[in-house]
């Protein structure tokens, strides 16, 4: 895929439409429109998370892997700026497969869970959890689109467990996770 931008500011939102990649004109509040923002702003909340992850001196393997899911986003996103059926998806089945088993590699030190989790912990906790958070109303505005893309969701469903997995692991594989307490305010 070749991408060439030769122009920043076009003026052509300016009148409350944008532009899909196949050319045609709809209004920026349509669904498409508000799916592919949500997944804009996820990807941007995970350069901030990979950067707490390098910081924190974390496996340089987390840190590629929120680069490929990153990608991943840009593939979906270009699944959602074309909604035209008869292309291949750019995202496809082997990201799936690829992102369970990035969870299988995570969860496999974790103890079973006998609670439920707070967010927090730890600052790369944190964010992982935002991040799972984003992701599932990502998952929300896919739903909502015809055509959706069915790996696309599959994708999302899977890239949430990722990010609850990675917040476990960022809490020392659960070992400071924040246990839920009900009724302490009793």
């Amino acid at each position: 895929m070749s991408i060439r931008l030769d122009r920043i500011v076009t003026r052509g939102g300016d009148q409350r439409q944008t532009s899909l990649g196949d050319g045609s004109r709809v209004s920026k509040d349509c669904a498409r429109i508000d799916a592919m923002g949500t997944i804009d702003e996820l990807n941007a909340l995970l350069g901030v998370l990979e950067y707490h992850i390098r910081r924190d001196g974390n496996t340089f393997s987390i840190s590629s892997d929120i680069r490929q899911i990153q990608s991943c986003l840009f593939d979906l996103g270009a699944d959602l700026c074309i909604p035209d059926t008869g292309r291949p998806p750019a995202l496809t089945e082997k990201a799936v497969f690829w992102i369970e088993a990035c969870i299988e590699r995570l969860r496999v030190a974790q103890p079973e869970l006998r609670s439920f989790i707070l967010p927090g912990g730890s600052l790369i906790s944190a964010h992982a959890h935002l991040a799972r958070t984003v992701t599932r109303r990502a998952e929300r505005r896919l739903i909502s689109l015809e055509p959706m893309p069915a790996e696309g969701l599959r994708f999302l469903n899977r890239l949430s467990d990722y990010f609850f997995v990675l917040a476990r692991h960022a809490n020392e594989d659960g070992a400071q996770d924040v246990l839920w307490q009900p009724g302490q305010w009793k």
